[in-house]
């Protein structure tokens, strides 16, 4: 099992399905310790000040390592390096070193500057801090100007193993990242106080790199310190500069959220994003791991000028997610409070803070199917060259996000009349600072609006005859999912009698049966309807995908 386990790092998968299940395996692996550190993060300092400084800090370091995708963007350097790749390995090998070189010279002056003008910008992203929690801030986050250098390098890393579709050196980097930050908090923590939490984080970015370098120095392609060709770098930022510019976008609507939620009381920012770290998951697992396996694949039917079957890979990976993801949406909305309660409640976090993060999680969870299309969506427009539509869309749909934000946040605040029945369905009439909710409610209308848009732009390049197809699964899944939804409420309804809900093993019960139980009938409704999505998923689970011949570095190519 090792031995396979190893092989698995040199490993070329074709199949976007393999791909796909290898990728979601690998990432289940890193969201279980992703739970894990939230849940010693959460009992260690409750939804507090602490908390709320060191998500604070994250923002600046989110900042750079985003500008950091001018250089190191996999959407764009993946079809570059293919171009390149299959007329000559040379030509492929001048590329990812001007790259490098690239790189380290534009984050290392960024580095710097934030590093100077930390003091001055902080501040104005949390404005609601005291100036105690802003010098904290500030220094965790200077700490933390190390990771964007780590991950950047990270990303160039892994682009060249997509590449060559060797996707888990890429999916355990993520492992290895959480891995680093449970390290700081159980051991750096405890030495240097909060400080321990940042220099966590540097320790996971030096692993989520370290991880990948093995794989890396196997398909020949190791980057050195050479800029040869200057001229391809305006051709990476041609290429780049769009999709850096909309998730520049996106991080600005996260300060943005972050600067108001530090108006709004002690917790605000933390409850916020203990909630937002829940509903990445399904995200990670399903949409990330479909659209990280698919890009490739439709990156070369688009060089192959095989246009029609792009589609067919398209719409065959956009099924599969809503396959995955809405029912998983449901099961977040209908299982909130057992989920937070088994992850989160413990030591320091409080009922109320348990309460508040599982209305947030119920909204959050809107949007898990809209996030999950949207990752797939934008990469099929950078696959196809269309690089405006999605920079476009994403900007608006930023814009859009804090408008409602604020809208939001001021009714809760103000209107109590107006949200009675908004309050009193998620259960938090009786706790402070539901005011929180107008920022993660935003959030998730947002990312619909983003998705909708990108999927209507799609439907209009491609025409009629796919969409009708995916409009044949969205029957099935609906229904499963309703399904899901019903028998899962109705089977912790009746838990609720068996069980004791004030013990972990309770919950955890109550929650994994009812889950269970919605799922199975699910299972039965499309197996009884002959989906075709839960026919394919059958077969590619039922495959061993490690028993494929190791390919040699000298044998990859398109």
């Amino acid at each position: 099992m090792v031995r396979r386990i190893f092989e698995l790092f040199h490993k070329e998968f074709r199949k976007v399905q393999e791909a796909a299940f290898l990728l979601a395996v690998a990432t289940i692996a890193s969201n279980i310790l992703g739970i894990v550190r939230d849940r010693l993060l959460a009992s260690r300092f409750g939804a507090g000040e602490e908390l709320d400084i060191y998500y604070a800090a994250f923002r600046v370091p989110d900042i750079l390592y985003t500008l950091s995708l001018f250089f190191v963007a996999s959407t764009a350097i993946i079809p570059l390096f293919l171009e390149r790749i299959a007329q000559n390995e040379e030509r492929a090998r001048e590329f990812t070193q001007t790259i490098l070189v690239a790189f380290l010279l534009g984050i290392t002056v960024l580095i710097g500057a934030a590093y100077v003008a930390m003091p001055a910008i902080m501040p104005f992203l949390v404005p609601g801090f005291d100036p105690a929690m802003h010098a904290e801030a500030v220094q965790l986050s200077r700490v933390m100007l190390l990771s964007p250098l780590l991950l950047g390098l990270s990303n160039l890393a892994s682009s060249i193993l997509q590449s060559f579709r060797r996707f888990f050196p890429y999916a355990a980097s993520f492992l290895f990242y959480n891995l680093g930050i449970i390290v700081g908090i159980v051991f750096f923590v405890p030495h240097i106080g909060l400080s321990g939490l940042a220099w966590g984080v540097v320790f996971g970015a030096l692993l989520h790199v370290g991880i990948q370098i093995p794989s890396l120095v196997h398909t020949g392609y190791f980057p050195r310190l050479a800029l040869q060709r200057r001229a391809l770098l305006m051709e990476v930022f041609r290429r780049s500069l769009p999709r850096t510019l909309g998730l520049v976008a996106m991080q600005c609507a996260f300060l943005a959220v972050t600067a108001i939620a530090s108006l709004l009381g002690v917790g605000s920012i933390a409850i916020f994003q203990l909630a937002y770290n829940l509903q990445s998951i399904p995200l990670a697992v399903i949409g990330l791991s479909y659209s990280v396996a698919a890009f490739p694949t439709m990156t070369e039917l688009i060089v192959k000028k095989e246009r029609s079957l792009f589609f067919d890979h398209l719409f065959s990976a956009s099924r599969h997610i809503l396959f995955w993801t809405l029912p998983s949406a449901v099961l977040f909305i209908v299982l909130r409070a057992q989920i937070v309660r088994v992850v989160l409640g413990a030591g320091a976090f409080s009922w109320v803070d348990t309460r508040l993060t599982a209305a947030s999680l119920a909204l959050f969870a809107l949007g898990i199917v809209a996030q999950s299309l949207s990752a797939l969506f934008v990469r099929a427009f950078y696959a196809i060259g269309n690089v405006r539509v999605p920079v476009v869309v994403n900007i608006l749909s930023a814009g859009f996000t804090v408008v409602c934000a604020v809208v939001f946040v001021g009714i809760l605040r103000e209107a109590e009349g107006l949200t009675y029945v908004f309050v009193r369905m998620l259960r938090v009439a009786d706790v402070p600072n539901v005011a929180v909710l107008g920022l993660v409610l935003a959030f998730a209308v947002g990312a619909i609006a983003n998705a909708v848009v990108l999927g209507l732009s799609l439907g209009w390049i491609e025409g009629e005859t796919h969409s009708r197809n995916l409009r044949t699964s969205v029957v099935d899944i609906t229904g499963a999912s309703i399904l899901l939804g019903v028998v899962s409420y109705g089977v912790l309804q009746m838990l609720a009698l068996v069980f004791d809900l004030t013990s972990f093993f309770g919950i955890f019960a109550q929650g994994l049966l009812a889950g269970l139980a919605g799922i199975i009938v699910a299972a039965v409704f499309l197996h009884a309807r002959q989906n075709k999505e839960y026919g394919e998923i059958r077969n590619s689970m039922s495959r061993r995908f490690w028993r494929k011949e190791t390919i040699g570095p000298e044998q990859e190519h398109l």
